[in-house]
C-alpha cells in the first residue's frame, strides 16, 4: 500500500457528537471562499459578501499595538480582560448609554461572537426558549439550537424599515422565554430600531425576568437618527446583555476583540466559559484597543461619511435595475434589496451573480427563512467597484429576466 492510499483510506468512521448536527454556519465566508476560487480560475469578482470594513485600522491604534508588543504586552491577561481595558470600556458605556457601569461589569473577549456563544451557554437550558430577529445574523439561531433551546424568530419587516411588531413579540413571550436577541444597527438589513421600538420592546417584556443580548456592534455606524440602547431604559440594566467591540468601528476584524456589558454576577460566569474555552483574550490587542477607545475618532466619522456616501449611490443604481427594489438603510454597511420580482429564488440568484456576473452577494436565507426574496450586499468596498458591481448586475438582469 501507497502511503497516498494509506492517507486517504481509513477503517475508522467519524463519530461526531450529536450536538454537531445542530451547528449551523456563517454563509459569507462559505461564498468567499467560493468567490476566490473563481478568482484562481482567472475570474474577476467584485467582493460584496463579507462584513467588513475595507479601511485599515488607524494609525494611531495600529502604533500601540506595535508599542504594546515592544512593551513585552505578550504574556497572558485576566480572563475577563486586562483592568485598564475594562475600565476604558466602562467609562465609554456608561457615557454613550447614559448608565453608570462598572469595570467588574464587562468581559473581554476575542471577537463579538463568544458573547452569544456564552450567553446562551450560560442561560439557555433544553425546552428554553429564545427569541431572535429574522432575517438576522445567522450565529444567533445556530447557538440558541446548539445551546439545546428552542429558537423561536421575530419577524422583522421591510414595510417598517425592518423594524418588529412589538404586538408579534407580546404574543411570542411564554413562560418558557428565557433571552430575548435585539440587533440595531440590524445585520443584514441596515435597520435601526427607534426610540419608541426600544420602549415597545421594554414595555412587551413588562417585569417579567427576561435577558436581553442587545447586538450593537454597529452603533458608530449609523447614517440617521441616533443610536438607542435598551441598557438605558431604567430597570433594563440588570436584564441587559450589551455586546459591542472593535472590529467594525475601528476597522479591526483581524484583531479579534469584542466585548460583553452585563450585571457583575453574570459577568463573573461569562468570564469563566473564556477561560474554559479561549483563557483570554490577547494582551497586545487589548492596549490597543484602549487607544482606539480613547484617542483620535476621527478616522471613525471619516468611515462613516465614506459608508454613508457609497450607500447612497448603490441603493440609488439598485433601484434602476429590473426587479429590484431597495430601502434606504438607516445604519450598518449593508443593503437588503427585495428581488421578489425578479421571479428567482434570492440563493439561485445570488449564486448566478457569482458565476455569471462576477458580483459576490449573500442570499437573505443565509439570514433565516424570512429572508427569501431579498439578497445582501456590503458596501465596505470602493465606489468604483460598487458602481462595476452594479453595471454588472444591471446588464445580468437584461439578460436573463
Amino acid at each position: 500500500m501507497t502511503p497516498a492510499t494509506m492517507e486517504t483510506s481509513t477503517q475508522y468512521e467519524l463519530k461526531l457528537a450529536q450536538r454537531m448536527s445542530r451547528l449551523g454556519t456563517e454563509t459569507a465566508f462559505e461564498v468567499l471562499n467560493k468567490a476566490r476560487a473563481l478568482e484562481l480560475q482567472g475570474k474577476d469578482i467584485v467582493h460584496l459578501e463579507i462584513g467588513e470594513p475595507d479601511f485599515d485600522t488607524p494609525k494611531n491604534v495600529v502604533d500601540a499595538g506595535i508599542d504594546a508588543l515592544r512593551k513585552g504586552w505578550t504574556h497572558y491577561g485576566p480572563s475577563a480582560g486586562l483592568p485598564e481595558l475594562r475600565q476604558a470600556i466602562a467609562e465609554d458605556v456608561s457615557k454613550s448609554r447614559g448608565v453608570k457601569v462598572s469595570s467588574d461589569e464587562v468581559v473581554v473577549v476575542p471577537g463579538g461572537k463568544p458573547i452569544i456563544f456564552f450567553a446562551l451557554l450560560a442561560l439557555a437550558d433544553a425546552g428554553d426558549e429564545v427569541i431572535y430577529p429574522n432575517p438576522g445574523f445567522p450565529i444567533y439561531e445556530s447557538m440558541i439550537n446548539y445551546a439545546g433551546a428552542k429558537a423561536v424568530p421575530i419577524h422583522l419587516y421591510e414595510e417598517r424599515d425592518f423594524g418588529l411588531d412589538v404586538k408579534e413579540l407580546k404574543a411570542l413571550i411564554t413562560d418558557r422565554t428565557r433571552l430575548i436577541i435585539i440587533n440595531s444597527p440590524q445585520n443584514p438589513t441596515g435597520g435601526v430600531l427607534s426610540k419608541q421600538d426600544i420602549g415597545g420592546i421594554a414595555e412587551a417584556i413588562g417585569d417579567r425576568n427576561i435577558m436581553v443580548l442587545s447586538d450593537e456592534i454597529y452603533s458608530r455606524l449609523i447614517f440617521e437618527g441616533e443610536h438607542h440602547s435598551i441598557m438605558s431604559v431604567p430597570g433594563f440594566k440588570e436584564r441587559t446583555i450589551l455586546l459591542d467591540g472593535f472590529s467594525k468601528t475601528w476597522a479591526m476584524t483581524g484583531w479579534r476583540m469584542g466585548y460583553g456589558v452585563m450585571r457583575a454576577d453574570l459577568a463573573a460566569q461569562i468570564a469563566r466559559l473564556n477561560t474554559n474555552s479561549n483563557s483570554c483574550t490577547a494582551s497586545f490587542t487589548q492596549i490597543a484597543g484602549i487607544e482606539a477607545i480613547q484617542g483620535d475618532q476621527s478616522s471613525v466619522d471619516k468611515m462613516r461619511v465614506e459608508f454613508q456616501r457609497r450607500r447612497d449611490a448603490f441603493v440609488a443604481g439598485l433601484n434602476k435595475i429590473k426587479g429590484f427594489s431597495c430601502r434606504l438603510p438607516k445604519g450598518a454597511f449593508y443593503v437588503f434589496p427585495n428581488v421578489t420580482k425578479t421571479g428567482w429564488k434570492s440563493k439561485k440568484l445570488a449564486d448566478a451573480l457569482l458565476e455569471q456576473a462576477g458580483v459576490a452577494c449573500l442570499s437573505g436565507t443565509a439570514f433565516g427563512d424570512y429572508g427569501e426574496g431579498y439578497l445582501r450586499f456590503s458596501v465596505a468596498n470602493s465606489l468604483e467597484n460598487l458602481n462595476k458591481a452594479l453595471a454588472r448586475v444591471d446588464e445580468w438582469t437584461k439578460k436573463n429576466l
